[in-house]
């Protein structure tokens, strides 16, 4: 098989278009539709559904672009080595991480990347996490950090820490006593909140939590956009519940925010590390998760940010903590 037929196929099914994939790769669409005919001889099936819209794969043809996909990414990654003058593990290695978790944990994760493997591009999507699934699941990413145990059967999933969900106010705002450092669901639900829109699972996990108690949330906004949604909160349009996370996402503005705890529920969510099985794995993918893990690692021990737990951690009725913070 010719490699060259499989980079023409993963580009036709990435562009949709046979004419987008002929200028992208500079060839007239006559001689890459020859290609395709040949791929698609060698196979022995059809690969692509042609309309006058564009062209979509077949269930064959989206089997074989996820392992070409994979495939043309390792052959890229060894000749890049290949050619190096040194024996450093390189390679381009991405990672899909929400934007809380891009908040807490992807700069020193860049930091350390760069400090200890300068031959590995560390390519960092942030998303929410439905998408950045999407993208795990569709073969475009190495590792992922998601809020689910569950994503797909041929990808492997660790464990990586567990983070407390606050109610989170400015420094300025009434909504809550000043002398309150925790709130109980009950009085929540009469507290305007600016959460996420209904298809995120933070917000349905939030939205279950208060059903149990038969309880609602009164929604004045929802947003999806993590620096605007912290924006409006600190605009004293509303509250959210959020993981501490959203005020490192802060970075220098140097905004002060209240973070209080739930009196009356262990409001958790656990974070997991998805990446593609041992087998599949590129050396540089294997050395950007044992990074991420230490990172994770790191965060649970330091305690410089409240709400981060080792998963497994028993789980304490009271947690010090300072009732005001400002993002640093």
């Amino acid at each position: 098989m010719d490699i060259r037929q499989l980079r023409y196929f993963v580009q036709i099914v990435d562009s949709g278009s046979l004419s987008k994939a002929s200028r992208a790769f500079h060839i007239a669409q006559p001689a890459l539709s020859q290609q395709i005919a040949k791929l698609e001889e060698q196979v022995g099936k059809p690969l692509l559904n042609r309309t006058h819209k564009g062209v979509t794969p077949t269930d064959n043809g989206l089997a074989l672009y996820h392992h070409a996909r994979f495939m043309l990414r390792q052959l890229d990654q060894a000749l890049s080595i290949a050619r190096s003058e040194t024996a450093e593990v390189q390679g381009m290695v991405t990672v899909g991480l929400p934007a809380t978790t891009v908040a807490a944990m992807g700069l020193p994760l860049v930091r350390r990347i760069r400090e200890r493997y300068p031959g590995i591009l560390l390519n960092v999507v942030e998303g929410m996490s439905g998408h950045i699934g999407h993208l795990m699941r569709m073969g475009q990413l190495d590792l992922a950090v998601l809020f689910s145990q569950e994503l797909a059967p041929d990808v492997s999933v660790e464990a990586l820490l567990s983070e407390e969900l606050f109610l989170i106010i400015p420094e300025h705002s009434q909504l809550v006593a000043k002398d309150k450092s925790s709130v109980s669901t009950s009085e929540v639900a009469d507290i305007p909140l600016i959460l996420p829109t209904s298809s995120h699972g933070l917000r349905q996990r939030i939205t279950a939590v208060f059903e149990n108690r038969g309880l609602s949330t009164k929604v004045v906004a929802e947003i999806d956009s993590l620096s605007l949604l912290m924006d409006a909160v600190h605009d004293d349009i509303g509250a959210t519940i959020k993981p501490i996370g959203a005020v490192m996402k802060e970075g220098g503005h140097g905004r002060a925010w209240r973070f209080l705890t739930f009196s009356d529920v262990s409001f958790r969510r656990r974070n997991f590390l998805h990446f593609l099985p041992p087998e599949r794995l590129t050396t540089a993918a294997a050395m950007v998760a044992g990074e991420l893990k230490q990172v994770a690692r790191e965060l649970t021990l330091q305690k410089k940010w409240p709400g981060f737990e080792p998963i497994g951690a028993p789980n304490r009725e009271a947690i010090e903590k300072p009732a005001i913070i400002a993002s640093k």
